[in-house]
C-alpha cells in the first residue's frame, strides 16, 4: 500500500493555531502520512500542486468574529478552480480551529469548513471521539474536552504556548484518524480496481 499524502493548509494569526498544526502533523506522521504544512496566506504554485495530489486536506484556522480568519477565506475563494474541474473530488478533509473563548463560536468555523469541503466534493472525516470533561469525573485534561464532534478544537487565552495539552493531544488524534482514514480509502480503490 502507498504511504497516504496528507497535507494541512492552515492560517494562523498569532502562533495558536499554528500549534494544532503542528499536532495534526505529528498525529499524521505517527500514522504513516506522508505531511505537507501549507501557510495558505503565502501558498505558492507549487503548494497548490501538492494539494491537488494529497489523498486528505485538513483545513485549519483560527475563529475570528464567528468564522475563519479573513486570510483563510481567501484561500477558500481561491479553491472555486478547482472546484470548477472537481479536481479535488473524493479527496478527504477535516478541519481544526482555535479561538480565546471556550465556545467562541467555534462550531461555525468548523461548519464552513465541512460546507467548503463538501462543495469541492470531498469526504468529510470527523473527530470520531466522544466529548471530555463530560462528567464528574472528567477533567479539562481529558482529550475532547470541548466536546467537539465535527473536527479539533482548541481554546487559548494566553500565548502560543499556553496552548492547553489536550487540545494539542486530540488535535494529534485527528491526524491520526484521518491518515487510518486514508488507508482504508486506498485499500477500498485498489479493491475496486483489482
Amino acid at each position: 500500500m502507498t504511504t497516504p499524502v496528507v497535507s494541512i493548509a492552515y492560517h494562523s494569526g498569532f502562533g495558536h493555531t499554528a500549534v494544532i498544526a503542528e499536532a495534526v502533523r505529528a498525529g499524521a506522521v505517527e500514522a504513516g502520512a506522508e505531511v505537507h504544512l501549507i501557510k495558505v496566506d503565502e501558498i505558492t504554485e507549487e503548494q497548490w500542486a501538492i494539494l491537488d495530489a494529497s489523498d486528505a486536506i485538513v483545513f485549519g484556522s483560527p475563529t475570528y468574529m464567528g468564522t475563519a480568519s479573513g486570510a483563510f477565506h481567501v484561500f477558500a475563494e481561491a479553491t472555486s478552480k478547482r472546484w470548477a474541474e472537481r479536481a479535488w473530488t473524493d479527496k478527504l478533509a477535516a478541519g481544526f480551529t482555535n479561538s480565546a473563548s471556550k465556545s467562541g463560536d467555534k462550531l461555525h468555523t468548523l461548519q464552513f469548513f465541512q460546507i467548503l469541503a463538501a462543495q469541492l466534493g470531498m469526504h468529510w472525516v470527523n473527530l470520531g471521539l466522544l466529548p471530555g470533561w463530560n462528567s464528574s469525573a472528567g477533567s479539562e485534561h481529558d482529550i475532547n474536552r470541548l466536546g467537539f464532534f465535527a473536527g479539533a478544537a482548541a481554546q487559548t487565552n494566553a500565548g502560543p504556548d499556553a496552548v492547553h495539552k489536550a487540545d494539542v493531544a486530540t488535535a494529534e488524534h485527528l491526524g491520526r484518524r484521518v491518515t487510518e482514514t486514508a488507508k482504508t480509502f486506498a485499500l477500498g480503490r485498489a479493491a475496486l480496481a483489482a
